[in-house]
């Protein structure tokens, strides 16, 4: 009688430890899995998913970082300081937050609002900077710079009059224009909900755009960047066109003018 009940407590022992066993295997499994899914982090994500020549860290890894810690607004303070910051690159944020959606850190809706939002926030900081600034401290400040004419300003105040709904509109979808047309709005005052409404449109075209090229590449989401990068370098290449072509012009109208005083 005591061989049996030995038995029988050997074999109750044997399996509770079989079951004990088969439960810890199943949970490491399950840990193992929910590691691997998409509650990963987004630079992790970054690394795995991505090939070896795609932006990990720097400007990525940053952004990556904030959207860790923040989720989707992580990716909207990333887009308002980029507007407050030009040379942090929309093109690199807007894709990898589309990527992040994509993995499931969070939801595409989510990612469009927040990076919108942050436009607008980033778009507004400027426009009061324009604002408490003026006329007559921009007509001040313009005429201590070599090379400027206060006509220069009034021209520029002149053509903001008759384009400033679509300057404001078409300007954030422009490289660096996105963000400094905010400051010649709040210069000449532009109704704040006539900016805000033009503002929130531009900014919600723009984002949709790569938002939804980096959630459509997945992985590849680095690409948008290497083809967005060609159009700013050429905006910019535009842009140091014009400013040297502005330079040139003004030294041989202030020589000419010398010239003519001593004649």
């Amino acid at each position: 009688m005591i061989l049996t009940a030995s038995h029988t407590l050997s074999a109750a022992y044997e399996s509770a430890a079989a079951a004990a066993s088969a439960t810890v295997s199943s949970a490491t499994v399950t840990a193992s899995s929910a590691a691997s899914g998409p509650a990963r982090s987004v630079r992790s994500a970054i690394y795995a998913a991505a090939p070896a020549d795609a932006p990990a860290g720097g400007i990525a890894g940053w952004a990556a970082d904030l959207m860790d810690s923040l989720g989707a607004i992580g990716a909207g303070v990333a887009i308002a300081l980029e507007n407050l910051f030009p040379p942090l690159p929309s093109e690199v944020i807007l894709p990898l937050a589309g990527f992040a959606a994509s993995q499931g850190k969070f939801s595409l809706l989510a990612a469009l609002l927040w990076t919108t939002v942050g436009s607008v926030v980033g778009a507004l900081a400027l426009y009061w900077v324009g604002a408490l600034l003026g006329r007559d401290r921009t007509v001040a400040i313009a005429a201590r710079l070599p090379l400027v004419k206060t006509a220069d300003i009034e021209k520029t105040e002149a053509w903001f009059e008759r384009h400033g709904t679509k300057a404001v509109f078409f300007g954030r979808m422009i490289p660096i224009f996105r963000s400094m047309i905010s400051i010649p709005a709040g210069i000449e005052r532009m109704p704040l909900p006539l900016f805000l409404g033009l503002t929130t449109v531009g900014s919600l075209l723009w984002n949709s755009v790569f938002l939804l090229l980096g959630y459509g590449l997945g992985s590849r989401w680095h690409e948008v960047t290497d083809a967005v990068g060609l159009y700013s370098k050429g905006v910019l290449g535009v842009v140091a066109l014009a400013v040297i072509a502005f330079v040139v012009v003004r030294i041989r109208k202030a020589g000419r003018g010398a010239h003519r005083a001593r004649s």
